[in-house]
């Protein structure tokens, strides 16, 4: 025996050593013989392959390993006859006996082979091994495709999911792949939330069967992963006889084979899978997502396996995380622009009551998508009433006036934190969670709203919140602005009872004057005239306008038309009584207050009109003489904005039936449709027209131009005031 090789002493001389150490490098069975048949030479394959016989292979006959010649009694004669297949190096597949004395199919090849003397050489593998090389073949082929499909597949996700921002479209192109790509049954995908994960997508394939809407991050499953750090498979247990025997099964064994532990989970948490894979979706130190792939039945996976859907789920967590910030961007943008348009219609409605506010909050809840409740309560009810909708009204054991009593309100608050409406919430059933939005006191009534949210939706975000909260906040705010308006407008116009309208009566003079307010809603602004009469057949003639409007404006006024009457009765010139009054009201105001005038001293004896205009329109003289309007022009500058001011005073002779015209710049700043303004020639042209009807009624018809040219629209108050003199010059010289 050499080299593990049995041969016979044939004369083969160093041959045999070289061809000894051949065969054990050979895998297939090998023999050598002479022409008589002699086996000279066997390998260890051959020894395995065919049948052992007394005294081994080597120095037997070859014919006795080939039926029929197994079956001869006589070993003699030519080979080619013998044996059942060719010597000239063909393939024949064959049938022998094999080393458990079984038959045993082969293929064999034989070759007259040159040495010294002649011999031939004979390989032979049996079949059995040959279908096995291709059984592993197959194995190969298979795995191959079985791999191309996962590339294939994660492939089509990155492709499918690459810079997709949209959540919805993002889910819906990677659940199918990720199924298909796994050769699964059906894909779950859950996102996380503030207290767990819910489902929040699945593929078609799963069909009628129910999954787990929410999972809480305490779920045993979700814990695992986390804790683990990887995807996991699980293999959901049979139930055993003692569980089957108690009717419902309330908890399911999942064995997790990787992380050497068996897990408790109630079933009614449980994916309607029997192997699955649970896939945790990382992002910034935090589980984002989580993906459940499964199979109906028992599935075997491998590590790639895992480790594939680790890869894809390491892509996707950018994917993710980028369409979850959009998505809340887009959320934001949305609920921003419905906080600006809620506010202008507070602004818009004339007061801030029940019906405005149950408007504003049913368009906020829609919103945040969520159901509005509006509760009311007040000091004479035992209870708050709930009005969940216009059909369903019932009591609620809940002390709203209490709670705003107790809270400072406007306040949004978890309902889960107000023990009686948790308890009227978990009464419900069919909500999940809700926030209380109290909003104090109107008038003698107590406001809130519920804004719950149903059990299939997540919880309010921050975003939600602090939409709500700004929302309650602009009701408080609109509501005291209004309250301090109404105040206002009551001390305003108390302020002014004794502004308009009371022009004083003066021998030898006939006026009438006119106030138009820019709208019918409109307190009084800053607008001011009198006629005070003066010793000595004197009078003063004062038209202003004060900046601004309200209370401001109003006391401003007032304190101007009173200090000017003052200075009018110690004898100063116009331009003297605005100097002074500029240096008043520069240390008078809280804000920065000025003021337009026109003040006129007419004196009746002397036939003479002295006057101060300081920055006011210029006012107009209708000669009666001549018919004609003459416009007052010496100008000054605006009173109570510049120190040191120089104001001018002018002077006009005046006749008997002369008419002095003063008005503010809302007259000929009136606009119509088109834009253009009423302007000065169109206040002279109706001026000129209406003269001529007569002086009574002279201010109203002038005004019912005003507005009938502005179509009863105006943009700001109109003041005007009609002076006729009607005795002047000496009066012992006047004509009876």
């Amino acid at each position: 025996m050499s080299n593990g090789i049995v041969h016979a002493n044939t004369g083969l001389g160093n041959e045999a050593d070289l061809l000894s150490t051949l065969l054990t490098l050979m895998s297939d069975a090998v023999l050598v013989f002479d022409q008589s048949g002699t086996i000279l030479l066997a390998n260890e394959e051959a020894r395995q392959t065919f049948r052992m016989l007394p005294g081994g292979l080597v120095e037997q006959n070859v014919r006795s390993l080939f039926p029929p010649a197994a079956t001869v009694d006589i070993m003699e004669g030519p080979l080619e006859a013998a044996l059942p297949f060719g010597l000239d190096g063909s393939s024949s597949v064959i049938t022998c006996v094999g080393g458990d004395n079984k038959p045993v199919r082969v293929r064999v090849r034989c070759e007259r082979a040159s040495a010294t003397s002649e011999s031939y050489v004979l390989t032979a593998l049996a079949l059995a091994d040959e279908e096995k090389v291709q059984r592993e073949n197959e194995r190969l082929v298979e795995e191959l495709s079985r791999t191309n499909r996962r590339l294939s597949g994660t492939l089509s996700i990155v492709l499918g999911t690459l810079d997709s921002l949209d959540m919805g479209t993002l889910f819906s192109r990677i659940l199918d792949r990720i199924t298909n790509t796994m050769d699964a049954w059906a894909t779950l995908a859950y996102m996380a939330e503030q207290d767990g994960y819910r489902l929040r997508g699945s593929t078609e394939s799963l069909g009628n069967a129910s999954a787990p809407a929410f999972v809480p991050y305490n779920h045993p499953l979700a814990e695992i992963v986390y804790r683990e750090g990887k995807s996991l498979c699980m293999r959901v247990q049979t139930p055993t006889k003692e569980e089957l025997r108690k009717g419902e099964v309330l908890t399911r064994t999942v064995l997790c084979e990787e992380a050497g532990m068996s897990l408790a989970v109630p079933a009614e948490l449980m994916p309607p899978f029997s192997t699955f894979v649970v896939v945790p979706v990382w992002f910034g130190g935090h589980v984002i997502a989580l993906l459940v792939v499964g199979w109906k039945n028992v599935h075997t996976l491998r590590k790639d396996d895992i480790r594939l859907l680790d890869a894809v789920a390491e892509y996707l967590s950018v994917q993710l995380a980028g369409a979850f910030a959009t998505l809340k961007a887009q959320h934001a943008d949305k609920l921003e622009s419905l906080g600006a348009s809620l506010r202008e219609e507070l602004l818009s409605g004339p007061t801030v009551d029940a019906a405005l506010l149950d408007s504003v909050f049913k368009q906020a809840a829609e919103g945040v998508e969520a159901t509005c409740v509006s509760l009311a309560g007040n000091h004479y009810q035992n209870a708050t009433i709930a009005t969940l909708d216009s059909t369903h009204i019932e009591s609620m054991p809940f002390d709203l006036c209490e709670y705003c009593k107790v809270h400072e309100v406007p306040c949004v608050t978890n309902v889960k934190e107000v023990r009686e409406l948790r308890d009227w919430l978990e009464s419900r059933g069919a909500f999940r969670c809700g926030l209380l939005v109290a909003l104090g006191r109107f008038e003698d009534v107590y406001y809130a709203f519920l804004l719950l949210r149903d059990q299939d939706m997540e919880p309010f975000e921050d975003v939600d919140v602090t939409f709500v909260r700004r929302l309650a906040d602009d009701v408080r705010e609109i509501e005291a602005g209004e309250r301090l308006r109404n105040r206002d407008k009551r001390i305003s116009q108390a302020l002014q009872l004794g502004m308009r309208n009371k022009l004083q009566k003066v021998d030898g003079l006939s006026a009438q004057s006119k106030y138009l307010s820019a709208t019918e809603a409109a307190y009084v602004g800053g607008d001011f005239y009198d006629l005070v009469r003066l010793p000595q057949r004197r009078a003063c003639a004062i038209m202003g306008d004060v900046s601004g409007k309200g209370v401001e404006a109003a006391s401003v006024s007032s304190a101007v038309k009173t200090a000017l009457a003052a200075y009018a009765w110690e004898g100063l010139t116009p331009a003297r009584m605005v100097s002074l009054l500029n240096d008043f009201l520069l240390g008078f105001s809280r804000i920065e207050t000025f003021a337009t005038m026109f003040v006129g001293i007419a004196d009746l004896e002397n036939a003479t009109l002295s006057y101060c205009s300081a920055g006011h329109p210029p006012a107009l003289l209708f000669r009666a003489r001549t018919s004609e309007l003459v416009m007052l022009g010496v100008q000054s500058g605006v009173v109570g904005a510049f120190e040191g001011l120089r104001y001018l005073n002018g002077e006009v002779a005046v006749e008997d039936g002369d008419i002095l015209v003063l008005y503010t710049d809302g007259v000929t700043e009136a606009r119509n449709s088109e834009g253009a303004f009423f302007g000065e020639d169109g206040l002279r042209d109706a001026l000129l027209r209406e003269v001529s009807a007569g002086f009574d009624g002279l201010c109203d018809r002038i005004l019912d131009s005003v507005s009938a040219f502005a179509g009863g629209s105006l943009e700001d108050d109109v003041s005007l005031v009609v002076m006729r003199f009607d005795h002047v010059g000496n009066p012992s010289e006047q004509k009876v």
